[in-house]
């Protein structure tokens, strides 16, 4: 019998679940009204028949071995300690396991909470984190929460586009209208029409460009490349960033007029490890998406939750995602995965190689006999690689940081790798 009181959103959950995993039942009921499975869930106790084969169900039962056991749509759970991380951790990844945001942790759950209100209107988002932390995801989970459900969700990363191809693409051509344009192109914005447009990366749009985007966000209607009368459209503008905007405005390197439009609401996403409690449910869902179906999907054993939650993740979601599929890898048939099947990315370090003899007069020594132009390369060195791993790698936001630009960031790169010292960063 489902217990119709403990219906919050699409989770259901059965009086017998209830009372004979009361401790699960009571953690899960914390954090229900927040969480947004894509299908209506059914969680039960498996002695029970009647969830049995429903879909989406979900079948709970407490025994020694803990396991995780999929069937068509629906998985049956079995879990050896309630207080675990692990158990409610694999729960909660089950309830989302057929897409949508998985979260746990209270500022998670508050922005999905707040995100699912905003899919509601028809305003401008903007949503501003690190890489790797799911902004592309939430923007997914509000477009299909929104009215515009049933129409395209269309993203893009301004990064990745060559800037002389980035008008054509956003706002559209017409044939000839320069080399190579052989046919008509009708645009990203035109291909979102009734639906959504995610512009990702939206810092590293040329200023050039930024007024033409705003216009089109100010009029609703675009000019395609090579035409003169403009094109009314209906789409919903969802932006992502992970610089510093109100920075980028201030140094000119973005417009504030288009800063505002887009600002109307603004949201963060924190990096992984500031929201702790996200970790075990995200390690369990990777588990899930890469495992193939009627394999045995293994467990984490608590000595690996703990080495996933004391790990600082400057990769974010992405990095967990690597680990865990290593994981895998590591652990073959097993059904089990232990602290010795979790192997971290490692970030660049500094490697001297060995000096090579020279005929040249000896250098002034510093204290302790090391050189004293290679105790200050060294030390400059390791002052830019710290940078870099605070800064994921990112060597644009390394530059600000130290306050040089980025061509003398690679400069510096460049001449490190040349006196042997092994160098990391992107762009």
């Amino acid at each position: 019998m489902v217990n119709q009181g403990a219906n919050v959103g699409s989770i259901q959950r059965t009086e017998r679940f209830e009372k004979v995993h009361a401790a699960l039942a009571g953690k899960l009921a914390g954090v229900t009204s927040s969480l947004f499975p894509p299908n209506p869930v059914q969680i039960g106790d498996a002695a029970e028949a009647a969830t049995r084969g429903l879909p989406n169900a979900l079948s709970i039962a407490r025994a020694e071995a803990p396991s995780i056991v999929r069937s068509g749509s629906g998985a049956s759970l079995t879990y050896e300690d309630p207080a675990s991380e692990a158990t409610f951790g694999a729960l909660v990844a089950l309830i989302s396991a057929k897409g949508g945001p998985i979260a746990a942790d209270p500022e998670s759950l508050s922005v999905l909470a707040l995100a699912d209100r905003l899919a509601a209107t028809d305003i401008p988002v903007l949503i501003n984190g690190p890489t790797g932390t799911g902004k592309e995801v939430l923007s997914r989970f509000i477009h299909e929460r929104s009215p515009r459900r049933d129409k395209p969700f269309v993203a893009i990363n301004c990064a990745a586009i060559p800037e002389t191809m980035l008008e054509a693409l956003l706002f559209g051509h017409q044939k000839g209208a320069f080399t190579g344009a052989n046919t008509g192109g009708e645009g990203f914005f035109r291909a979102a029409e009734g639906g959504t447009l995610l512009l990702d990366e939206i810092a590293e749009m040329p200023l050039s460009l930024q007024a033409k985007l705003l216009r089109a966000l100010q009029e609703s209607e675009v000019v395609p490349v090579g035409a003169t009368t403009p094109v009314k459209i209906d789409v919903r503008i969802i932006a992502c960033a992970n610089r510093d905007l109100p920075l980028e405005v201030e140094e000119g390197r973005f417009r504030a007029d288009l800063y505002y439009r887009l600002n109307v609401f603004p949201m963060a996403l924190s990096a992984l490890r500031d929201r702790p409690a996200d970790i075990v449910p995200l390690a369990f869902a990777m588990l899930l998406r890469h495992v193939p179906q009627g394999r045995t999907v293994p467990w984490i054993a608590d000595a690996a939750v703990a080495m996933l939650k004391q790990h600082g993740w400057p990769g974010n979601i992405r990095e967990l995602e690597n680990v865990m599929r290593r994981a895998l890898v590591l652990a073959g048939t097993g059904d089990m995965i232990m602290a010795e099947h979790i192997v971290f990315d490692r970030a660049a370090r500094l490697v001297e190689r060995a000096p090579e003899p020279v005929c040249n007069a000896p250098e002034p020594e510093a204290p302790g006999g090391a050189k004293l132009s290679k105790v200050v390369q060294l030390s400059e060195a390791r002052a830019i690689m710290d940078t870099l791993d605070a800064c994921g790698g990112r060597r644009a936001e390394a530059a600000r940081q130290l306050g040089i630009s980025e061509r003398t960031l690679r400069y510096r790169l460049a001449s490190f790798r040349e006196a042997g010292l092994a160098m990391g960063g992107r762009g």
